[in-house]
């Protein structure tokens, strides 16, 4: 095995969860050569992985909503570019059109997909020569790693490895702060998905009796209302200015708890080793959830409203003893967590 194509082309939160096959890969098989396909719109965060050999990528997204030329043509450079190299195998852990084509355009007379019934998009059916066996009974980031090592006939072994490490950011992303930053990821990317206002409230200033200080990112014009609408309430927190995607995992890095609804920057979150929480209203922790030990845990199960007692116990939970109520933030065991956790690399060299 010499060279491997996968090809996961979006969204944030499911691109993070992917990137453990690429360690799994490599414990295989030492020395392969590992590409990843994505859309242009996620391709720094695949740039992050210190695994990933080439990054190849191409602003499907854009072309789908704005047909521009420019976008068109840059498509097809991309094409020659993922023609460049023969491939052993190209796996697709995504499974609908777009994955499927790039899948068939790639150099391989082995490409390996899920079945009809586990696909996105019947359609996708047509790329590929073989299949992933049925899908385990496990979440489908594990399931992932799963299918990954069936296309590759190897077994997969141990926790998750993301081994991201980020760009050094300009400025610290808090100044000279002191206290220990707490990160409220209020929006979702579907209103069925909110956490009720009054609640981030509540937990807002609970966190902040304890010591930390509140930060509140946003996208929107109204994801920046109601942060503002929560920060009002909450003493001593600050709504974030606009971040880029960078930006946003830098100020994740920075903090020492992430608490959020099921979104993509919680996923991150959780591959950066921050001692996260996420919480379910509208869909399923069993299926998209996160879980590690002491550092991880998810909230909800996807049918009611987690109750605001139920996050304070799993912030309880992520922090331990030594973290709750207002201790500051302990460079020493950080560090140890790190190397407890696989030798993660989420600090520029």
């Amino acid at each position: 095995m010499k060279r491997v194509l996968v090809v996961k082309v979006t969204s944030l939160g499911d691109i993070v969860q992917a990137l453990p096959v690429i360690a799994d890969i490599k414990r295989a098989y030492p020395g392969v050569q590992v590409d990843w396909a994505s859309d242009e719109a996620f391709a720094e965060v695949v740039h992050w992985s210190q695994s990933v050999d080439r990054v190849l990528s191409a602003p499907l997204r854009r072309f789908k909503k704005a047909r521009r030329w420019a976008d068109f043509k840059a498509i097809a450079a991309s094409i020659a570019e993922l023609r460049a190299y023969r491939y052993d195998t190209i796996v697709d852990i995504h499974g609908v059109y777009k994955s499927a084509i790039i899948a068939f355009l790639a150099r391989s007379s082995r490409r390996i997909g899920y079945r009809n019934r586990d696909l996105g998009e019947r359609g996708a059916a047509f790329a590929y020569t073989g299949r992933f066996g049925p899908r385990p009974q496990c979440d489908a980031w594990h399931g992932m790693r799963v299918s990954t090592g069936e296309a590759l006939n190897y077994e997969v072994e141990g926790p998750p490895i993301y081994d991201l490490r980020l760009p050094t950011p300009v400025k610290p992303p808090f100044g000279n702060e002191t206290a220990p930053v707490a990160a409220l990821f209020h929006a979702t990317s579907k209103d069925d998905k909110k956490w009720p206002i009054g609640h981030w409230v509540d937990v807002g200033r609970e966190l902040s009796r304890r010591g930390f200080k509140i930060v509140l990112p946003w996208g929107s014009e109204g994801e920046r209302a109601e942060a503002e609408q929560i920060a009002a309430q909450v003493p001593g927190s600050t709504v974030l200015p606009k971040l880029s995607v960078t930006e946003i995992a830098q100020m994740i890095d920075a903090c020492a708890l992430v608490v959020g609804t099921d979104t993509g920057f919680v996923h991150l979150a959780h591959a950066l080793l921050k001692r996260t929480v996420m919480i379910f209203v509208a869909t399923s922790p069993d299926h998209c959830g996160i879980e590690a030990p002491s550092r991880s845990t998810s909230i909800g199960d996807g049918r009611h409203v987690p109750s605001v007692r139920a996050a304070l116990d799993a912030i309880d939970y992520v922090q331990g003893d030594s973290q709750r109520a207002g201790s500051q933030h302990d460079a020493t065991q950080e560090h140890d967590l790190h190397e407890v956790e696989l030798h993660h690399g989420s600090a520029a060299a």
